[in-house]
């Protein structure tokens, strides 16, 4: 979608499907989905057909396009495990990021079943790379607590969390085999609020299980006034990133036909 993103935890989001469906509670202000059907029914717009899920084979070999290395947010617009989208799909998006390899991935999913199921059968090497991190959202307890316990099962090299929106105290969090987790509140119209003691909570948690501890935002309707400061500091911290060389053009064009061919 873009080389350059605004959300804070990344440098840019490739999206390779667009569109998704509500599961949880933690969609139902979706900004993906306020974002894409303003441009429903604008011809040639990339959401032309507003949120309707869509792949997008053409967005493919973004990565390999890119000569710097970036952290990549991978379907910040959608959701890679979506039901609608096919293994053999989600294996071409995987062979990208193996051949890739000077990006950081970042994989975010509610869908924790399906992508469990798949790092530890057809995407078991995917799973292993330390370049690729595979997370879960957690939203409440209900919804986000089961998905950390599938995202265990499955043992990526390096798992974490989006505990956005925290729409609830999560209460006690088994953080054992999470490299990351990232905290923030709901932004825009309807934004239901997030209290301090909840983050509080996850922060101190991380901090006690040894887990790297992101602050986000606060939200609120009007985000930009409500920050992103707790407890007077930013918090910032990431998992090791791994620094692997970038390829000479001329060996990235070769990645790319090889992609055209798979």
């Amino acid at each position: 979608m873009s080389d350059n993103s605004k959300i804070e935890w990344t440098d840019a989001t490739w999206n390779p499907v667009r569109g998704c469906s509500k599961v949880s509670p933690g969609c139902v202000h979706c900004y993906a989905e306020t974002f894409a059907e303003r441009f429903r029914g604008v011809p040639g717009h990339p959401f032309e057909f507003g949120f309707n899920l869509r792949l997008v084979p053409e967005k493919l070999g973004d990565p390999i396009r890119w000569s710097k290395p970036k952290k990549v947010f991978v379907n910040s617009m959608s959701d890679l495990f979506h039901e609608r989208v096919s293994d053999e799909y989600i294996e071409k998006v995987c062979r990208v990021m193996l051949a890739a390899n000077w990006h950081t991935y970042q994989i975010l999913t509610k869908r924790a079943d399906r992508m469990a199921m798949l790092l530890q059968s057809k995407l078991r090497l995917a799973a292993k790379a330390p370049h690729i991190w595979w997370g879960v959202s957690v939203e409440n307890r209900q919804h986000g607590l089961p998905r950390i316990a599938k995202l265990r099962t499955a043992k990526p090299t390096v798992a974490f969390l989006s505990v956005e929106p925290l729409l609830e105290d999560l209460g006690k969090v088994d953080l054992d085999g999470i490299r990351w987790v990232i905290v923030g509140g709901e932004s825009g119209p309807g934004a239901r609020p997030m209290l301090p003691e909840w983050v509080r909570g996850v922060r101190s948690q991380c901090k006690s299980q040894g887990v790297a501890f992101f602050f986000k935002q606060w939200g609120g309707v009007r985000k930009a006034n409500t920050g992103r400061h707790l407890d007077g500091r930013t918090y910032d911290e990431y998992p090791q990133i791994i620094r692997n060389s970038v390829p000479a053009a001329s060996s990235r064009a070769g990645l790319l036909e090889k992609l055209t061919h798979a």
